[in-house]
Order: C-alpha cells, then sequence, then structure tokens
C-alpha cells in the first residue's frame, strides 16, 4: 500500500474569464470546482494505476466535506485528521489568452492536540505501507521541520519517503535523507543558490544537492523532460512532444509513477521511464491528476533515456 500525505489541502475553483486583466469587472463563463491538493492529485493517480492508496493530512468545515466527499466518490480511503479550522480555498484564473493567475490562501491553524493526533496516525498507516509520499505546502503552526520528522519516522520502519515541496520545508527535509525528491528548476536555484541558465550550471545544481545523500533525485524540466541522479549516476530524460491540454499536477502524477514502480519493483530505467510518461499523459487531460493508462504506454515507448 503507498500513503500519501497533504497537510494543506484546498477546494480549487477554476475561473473561465475571456480578456481577464487586474482593476476589471468579469464575468465567469466557466467554474470547475475539484478537491485539490498535491498529494491528492498523487493519490488519484495512484489509485488509476490499481494500487491501493490511503491518504493523510489535516480537512476542516465545509472545505473539508467537500473534500472527503470527492474522495468517498473516488472510492479513495480517507485517513484524514479531523480540525477545528476550515480547509482553505484556492483560485486559479485563466483566461483565453492562456494566461493563468493563482490566488492561494495559507491554509488554517493547525493546534498541537490535531498534530498529535495526525502523528499517532501516520505513526499507524507506517506499519502498513510500502511508501509515503508526501506533497505540498504547510498550514499555519506546523513546524517547519515537520516533514523531517515524518521522514525520520519512515526510516525507523523502513519504509520509502517520497517528498515534493518547496522552500524552507524542502531545505529541513533533505536534511533528513527522503528516498525520493523532486524540485523543479527555481527550487534547485532557491536550495542550490547557483542561477542556472545552461545544462553546467544544471550539473554544478545537481551536484551540490547530492550532499543529502537522497538515494533518488529527479530534477523536472517541464515540459523538456527531467535530469535524474541514482547511485552516481546522472540520466537525462526526452520525453516526446505531445498534444498539452492541462500542464497542472503533471509533477504529481510523476510522483505518483514514481511510488507505484517502485512499489512494483520495476528496474530503474522503467522507473524513470513510467514515471516521466505519467506526468506527461496527466498534460493530455483535461482533469488534474488524471491520466489515460494507452497514453502512458504509447509514452514510454517514445521517451528517451540517455546517460550523462
Amino acid at each position: 500500500m503507498i500513503a500519501t500525505i497533504t497537510l494543506n489541502p484546498s477546494v480549487d475553483k477554476r475561473y473561465m474569464v475571456k480578456n481577464f486583466n487586474k482593476n476589471g469587472v468579469f464575468r465567469v463563463h466557466q467554474v470547475e470546482v475539484t478537491a485539490g491538493g498535491k498529494g491528492l492529485n498523487v493519490a488519484r493517480v495512484i489509485k488509476q494505476l490499481g494500487e491501493p492508496v490511503v491518504t493523510l493530512g489535516f480537512l476542516g468545515g465545509a472545505n473539508g466535506e467537500f473534500i472527503e466527499n470527492e474522495l468517498n466518490k473516488m472510492g479513495i480511503v480517507n485517513l484524514f485528521t479531523k480540525i477545528k479550522g476550515e480547509t482553505r480555498s484556492c483560485i486559479a484564473i485563466l483566461s483565453n489568452d492562456y494566461s493563468q493567475t493563482e490566488i492561494l490562501e495559507s491554509g488554517p491553524k493547525i493546534t498541537k492536540h490535531e498534530i498529535d493526533r495526525f502523528l499517532n496516525e501516520y505513526d499507524n498507516i507506517l506499519k502498513k505501507s510500502k511508501i509515503i509520499c508526501a506533497s505540498g505546502s504547510l498550514p499555519q503552526n506546523i513546524p517547519v521541520d515537520f516533514y523531517s520528522e515524518l521522514i525520520n519516522r519512515a526510516k525507523k520502519e523502513n519504509v520509502k519517503f517520497i517528498l515534493d515541496t518547496s522552500g524552507e520545508a524542502l531545505k529541513y527535509g533533505l536534511k533528513s535523507s527522503p528516498f525520493l525528491v523532486k524540485p523543479n528548476i527555481q527550487e534547485l536555484q532557491d536550495i542550490t543558490g547557483v542561477t542556472i541558465n545552461t545544462e553546467r550550471d544544471l550539473l554544478k545544481s545537481v551536484k551540490i544537492l547530492s550532499q543529502y545523500t537522497v538515494e533518488i533525485l529527479v530534477i523536472s524540466l517541464g515540459s523538456e523532460g527531467s535530469i535524474v541522479m541514482y547511485n552516481d549516476k546522472l540520466y537525462k530524460v526526452t520525453v516526446p512532444k505531445i498534444n498539452a491540454i492541462n500542464s497542472i499536477g503533471s509533477g504529481d502524477s510523476m510522483i505518483a509513477g514514481f511510488a507505484f514502480a517502485i512499489a512494483r519493483r520495476f528496474d530503474f530505467e522503467k522507473i524513470i521511464n513510467f514515471a516521466s510518461a505519467c506526468g506527461t499523459a496527466n498534460a493530455m487531460e483535461k482533469g488534474t491528476g488524471m491520466i489515460n493508462l494507452k497514453n502512458v504506454e504509447f509514452i514510454m515507448e517514445n521517451i528517451v533515456i540517455s546517460k550523462l
């Protein structure tokens, strides 16, 4: 079984607005409301792949009830800790010129009692899980080194921990050496202090990050693929050109692909191939955290993996 952690989920609202810009009044011609949060996207894809998955984190208020109902509809096991605060909302405004404006709430304040209840549930699920995937930001009052604590607890149970976050939460998490991390270029620059303009800059940054003894390091390059480091070997992954409809959630789908392939004990190059195909396949779907298995198979046949 794979467990996903979304400490700061949200109700995501996507507004389709023609000719949107600031200082105006606009009518929305299409609205989409979904259960949001990077870990929930990961769980959706793992569920589609046919692997047992459970979700953990914090949920509260009417927004929390909405997310819980959506998880039930998808048949995803919900082990979220109930809180007194209200789960946040996040708004994305998409215009016909392909621009996107995002408005993200910071999330509720979590009490010490609620943190303790979460940790109790987490310790129980560690005894049943092969892999933990923790994704996204931290809500208010959660210690910045919280992911580090979760990683250390997972290690004691010999459970692999995949971390996909940013900022200080990522810096502290790296100190506990998670099994896999997947920063993008901006996050890599923030961590290493190296401005990345060339492939040489990129490789220099990867070398700096390797000091944290992460077993698998994945540097996301968006539509250009990724750089993967494993056992001191570097791989360049080039994905095929596709008709991209919605790239939101592609990184989460890639994480789901890694978790699934690692759980199924694929050989390493197949792990990279499968995870990259899942991430790319998500961009071909209108929904976030959605894949078509036929597309995954096609993309796998057209991915090029080369050693650097």
